[in-house]
């Protein structure tokens, strides 16, 4: 596995890097606005967090100014129906401490403003990632991914997947009682029904 690409700018595109090591070999890495921004210009130099994605037909290099970055990819990239050109539109959006943000606070506008991501995908996204991406303040903006097993979670989740939306979802599960997700559930779903 390539974890970072550390060399000279040979080639700064819309889309894309190309960085020639010390050993002369050049890598393609695709990346998204954010980290061009973070690029210097031709010539310099410069180290990039990586992800290679490998498939039966093509090797592709993804490269990124933070771990956080990354990490926010690889997540988006569990999401069923996001590969890695919808990830890298969505990190292309701002800082990850923005996107973890948007996540973490079930903004559907923000993921939605993004070509290629429609309501569908963009509610699907949030389901899966919205209780995982956690951005604490601070100065680096660092992301912390969380446990995935949380009651009030699980809970909601059902009530969405039940048809309800994640505004009535989260709404229903604030004033539900209980320890367990099934009993938050039921609870729940009491309310949803008076």
């Amino acid at each position: 596995m390539i974890a970072f690409v550390s060399g000279e700018v040979v080639s700064r595109r819309e889309d894309h890097v190309v960085l020639q090591t010390s050993g002369g070999v050049g890598y393609h890495l695709a990346v998204s606005a954010e980290t061009l921004s973070h690029v210097p210009a031709v010539g310099e130099s410069v180290s990039l967090h990586c992800h290679l994605v490998a498939r039966d037909d093509s090797m592709a290099l993804y490269g990124f100014a933070s771990e956080e970055e990354r990490d926010l990819f690889l997540m988006l990239l569990g999401v069923q129906g996001v590969g890695p050109k919808v990830a890298l539109a969505l990190l292309s959006g701002g800082p990850p401490r923005e996107l973890a943000s948007a996540l973490a606070s079930g903004d559907v506008a923000r993921l939605q403003a993004v070509p290629g991501i429609g309501k569908r995908t963009a509610e699907r996204i949030l389901v899966e990632l919205r209780e995982k991406v956690v951005a604490l303040g601070g100065e680096a903006g660092e992301i912390t991914v969380t446990r995935g097993d949380d009651p009030r979670r699980i809970a909601r989740d059902g009530l969405v997947e039940l048809g309800f939306t994640m505004q009535e979802a989260d709404g229903f599960v604030a004033g539900a009682e209980g320890e367990s997700a099934e009993d938050l559930l039921q609870s729940a779903l009491k309310a949803a029904r008076q």
